[in-house]
């Protein structure tokens, strides 16, 4: 305790000695390391905004779309259209071992009529696994049930702005029933408000939803080319993070056998991967943050540069206390500690400061309304680690060197000095 007492003594006695270099000093390295803290969580604030935007449409999930060939297989010629049918999902169930869900999806814009008022809005057929791969959160009632599905019931489920059209500040709509191209539906289910930057069609509170089967038999889409069983997309989730690719791999050959294409053909299929496009978004973030972190890591030497400035002049200021100390036995290696801890006391005690206002930077902006893209700026564990390592690493190299020359000093040499 004496030992901590007498080396937080000999820091502040260095910096009032050397009063507008060691501000000088300080102030690099707290600014160094409140950039450092303030850019990483900055890049960790503008990926986690974007993930947030992303798990509007649903997460981890891939969309496939039917393409046009661009390779001559199978005997069959480039240029063909490829159209995803029903059978599909009825194959990578059975056969993609790697795949957790699949579904089919149909749309069509059809015109629907409440008691109230009335509008065109797009009314997608869907399974009832769709909500287990979309985010389709429920507000008020329920989803469709496997019974919905499967006997081909007259059920919606609409979003808010189907409500706010079709029956504009009315609270109690479940149970009410809406038409759609004259058929009657009955609203089981309203979805929850949510923020949505993406979609392949329309936004999801634009829609209504119905059963895949019921669609199919009342409300098929009125393309020319269109056959029961025909599918807009097919809607997929991996079993595992880590092996996605290999999972649409396997997706992929089963589609090209079913329809005669190249595996390798990538115009076959269109394919939405929000996994890969969640890594990519990450990787753009990630490498600004490395680039602007070692602009501030710069910063952080330079500071790092005036530690040392200022330990050297401690040394020669304290030359006679240093040939004391010696004459009296204390050893080198005691000698050169003593300065070295005396160093990395002075750049932690500004590493703390900076990171300080970094921290209640980071605590102020949660106070404060902010954009779903950018949520603020969270400080993590890791975050404080990385950046004091940082830190640690340039106090010791900073503080070597004055070490290391006060240890060097011979007790004679010293004692001949009049400082």
């Amino acid at each position: 305790m004496t030992y901590l007492k007498e080396l937080f003594g000999q820091v502040f006695g260095s910096l009032l000695r050397n009063k507008l270099r060691s501000f000088l000093t300080m102030a690099g390295i707290a600014w160094g390391i409140a950039s450092i803290v303030i850019i990483v969580a900055m890049g960790d604030g503008f990926k986690e905004g974007q993930r947030n935007n992303m798990r509007g449409l649903g997460e981890n999930i891939v969309i496939l779309f039917g393409g046009r060939t661009a390779k001559q297989a199978g005997g069959q010629r480039a240029g063909r259209r490829i159209r995803l049918t029903y059978d599909d999902v009825d194959v990578i169930r059975r056969e993609c071992w790697m795949v957790e869900y699949a579904i089919g999806e149909i749309e069509s814009t059809n015109r629907g009529t409440s008691s109230y008022n009335s509008g065109a809005f797009d009314t997608d057929g869907v399974e009832p696994d769709f909500n287990k791969l979309r985010n389709v959160a429920i507000a008020e009632g329920r989803w469709f049930s496997d019974d919905d599905d499967k006997q081909g019931r007259r059920v919606a489920i609409i979003g808010s702005k189907v409500k706010k059209q079709l029956f504009g500040g009315r609270t109690k709509i479940l149970g009410e029933q809406i038409a759609i191209n004259s058929l009657p539906f009955e609203i089981i289910g309203l979805l929850a408000d949510k923020n949505q930057n993406s979609s392949y069609g329309s936004l999801d509170e634009s829609k209504i939803f119905i059963p895949y089967q019921t669609a199919v038999r009342d409300i098929p889409p009125k393309e020319a080319y269109y056959f029961a069983g025909l599918l807009d997309d097919i809607i997929y989730k991996p079993r595992s993070l880590k092996e996605f690719e290999e999972a649409r791999l396997q997706v992929v050959k089963v589609l090209a056998r079913n329809h005669s294409f190249d595996p390798a053909d990538p115009s076959a299929l269109g394919v939405w991967d929000t996994v890969e496009n969640a890594k990519q978004v990450d990787g753009i973030f990630e490498s600004m943050t490395v680039f602007l972190s070692a602009i501030a890591l710069v910063t952080l030497s330079l500071g790092g540069v005036g530690v040392m400035n200022i330990m050297l002049v401690t040394v020669t200021e304290r030359t006679r206390e240093v040939g004391l100390r010696k004459a009296l036995g204390a050893t080198r290696h005691r000698i050169m500690i003593d300065f070295l801890v005396e160093g990395c006391l002075l750049a932690f005690a500004s590493g703390a400061v900076g990171w300080a206002i970094a921290f209640g930077l980071s605590s102020l902006l949660k106070l404060v309304p902010m954009p779903e893209m950018f949520p603020g700026l969270p400080v993590s564990v890791t975050t404080t680690v990385m950046t004091f390592g940082a830190l640690t690493l340039i106090a010791i190299l900073s503080s070597m060197f004055p070490a290391w020359r006060a240890a060097s000093l011979t007790p004679v040499e010293a004692l001949r000095s009049d400082r």
